[in-house]
């Protein structure tokens, strides 16, 4: 590989790696979803500057050229990558589900000590006002 190109693919990646630790930083992510990113900034940055670990991965894998097995790589990162969203999607569904019920549950027994306490001003009120008409007689 040409050693502008290294410079460059390193370049990149440094930079990504810095967005990404500034992200991390400024908690708009979280650091166990950017550690996947941040492992293979690192593995990138490892196969730039050793281009023949992927050549030797290549050929113990049987894939015939080094760019091949660099596409079966980022391809089994992606699944692994989906895979870990979806599960965190279901578990935050299962979160959002379980609020929503608790608040449910919790706005009903408010309404029923309002509506308690509503029907024991009624009745206290209407004894007063009986108490008042028994003393004006």
């Amino acid at each position: 590989m040409d050693i502008k190109i290294q410079i460059i693919v390193a370049a990149g990646v440094l930079l990504g790696l810095a967005a990404i630790i500034n992200m991390i930083r400024k908690k708009s992510l979280e650091l166990q979803y950017a550690l996947a990113w941040l492992f293979v900034g690192g593995g990138i940055l490892v196969l730039d500057c050793f281009p023949q670990i992927l050549t030797w991965l290549a050929h113990e894998a049987g894939v015939a050229s080094p760019v091949n097995m660099l596409f079966f790589l980022g391809f089994c990162f992606s699944l692994v990558i989906i895979f870990t969203l979806t599960v965190t999607v279901s578990r935050m569904s299962t979160q959002i589900k379980e609020l929503t019920q608790a608040q449910a549950l919790q706005k009903e027994s408010r309404e029923r000590k309002e509506d308690a306490g509503m029907k024991n001003n009624v009745k206290n009120k209407a004894k007063n006002d009986a108490d008042v008409k028994n003393s004006v007689q």
